[in-house]
C-alpha cells in the first residue's frame, strides 16, 4: 500500500473520530430516543387495549343491570364515560324505562346522550320525538327533526303534525316518507295506513310492463 493510500485512510480514521466526538452524544440521544418513542407506543397500545376492555366489560355490567331492572342501572348507565358505549348503553335504559311506563324518565335519559356519530344522534333524536309525540309534547318532536331528511324522522314528523290537529301537514309527510322509502320496505303498509287516517290516499304502485 502507497504511503499516499495510509495518509488517506488515517486522515479519514480522524475525520471519523472527530465527526463522532461532535456528534456521538447526539446520536446516542437520538437512538435512547428512538426507542423510548418504541416502547411508548407498545404502553401506549396496550394501555388502550386495557381501557377498551374495562369500556366493555363496564357497558355490559350496565346493560345487564338495565335488563334486569336492577335499581343501580341508571347509576351504571351515567357512570360510563361518555362515547359509543354509554349511548348504546342509555338507549337500552329509555327502551325498559318506555316499557315500564316511565315516559318522563326515558326523555330524560335521551336528552342526556351526547354522541358526536352523526347517525346515532340521528337515532337518538328520532327516539325521543316518538315519546315527545307520545306524551302530548308535539310542538317540541317537530323542532327536533326540522332538519331530518330520514324516511322515519319524516314519518314522526307527521304524526306530531296529526296530533296537532293539521292534517294536511301530516299527509305531506307521510306522502314524503313514503316517497323515501323502499317499494319492499315493511313500514310502507304502516305509512300507508296513517296516510289514510290523515285523509290521504296512497299512491298505487306503477304496473310494470
Amino acid at each position: 500500500m502507497a504511503i499516499d493510500d495510509l495518509l488517506d485512510e488515517h486522515e479519514q480514521s480522524e475525520r471519523v473520530l472527530s465527526w463522532l466526538r461532535a456528534n456521538g452524544a447526539g446520536l446516542i440521544g437520538g437512538i435512547a430516543l428512538g426507542l423510548a418513542a418504541i416502547g411508548g407506543w407498545k404502553w401506549w397500545g396496550n394501555h388502550q387495549v386495557e381501557q377498551n376492555a374495562q369500556a366493555s366489560a363496564q357497558y355490559q355490567s350496565a346493560v345487564d343491570a338495565v335488563q334486569a331492572k336492577d335499581k343501580a342501572a341508571e347509576a351504571k348507565v351515567k357512570a360510563l364515560p361518555e362515547g359509543m358505549y354509554h349511548t348504546l348503553a342509555a338507549l337500552e335504559l329509555a327502551k325498559q324505562q318506555v316499557e315500564a311506563n316511565q315516559g318522563a324518565a326515558a326523555i330524560a335519559t335521551l336528552r342526556a346522550i351526547k354522541t358526536d356519530d352523526a347517525a346515532m344522534a340521528e337515532i337518538v333524536s328520532q327516539r325521543l320525538a316518538r315519546l315527545l309525540v307520545d306524551t302530548k309534547q308535539p310542538a317540541e318532536a317537530l323542532k327536533l327533526l326540522a332538519q331530518s331528511s330520514q324516511p322515519l324522522a319524516i314519518e314522526v314528523r307527521g304524526d306530531a303534525q296529526l296530533a296537532l290537529g293539521k292534517q294536511e301537514l301530516a299527509r305531506k309527510e307521510y306522502t314524503d316518507a313514503l316517497a323515501k322509502l323502499d317499494e319492499a320496505s315493511p313500514r310502507r303498509r304502516l305509512l300507508e295506513l296513517k296516510l289514510t287516517e290523515a285523509g290521504g290516499t296512497p299512491a298505487k304502485p306503477e304496473a310494470k310492463s
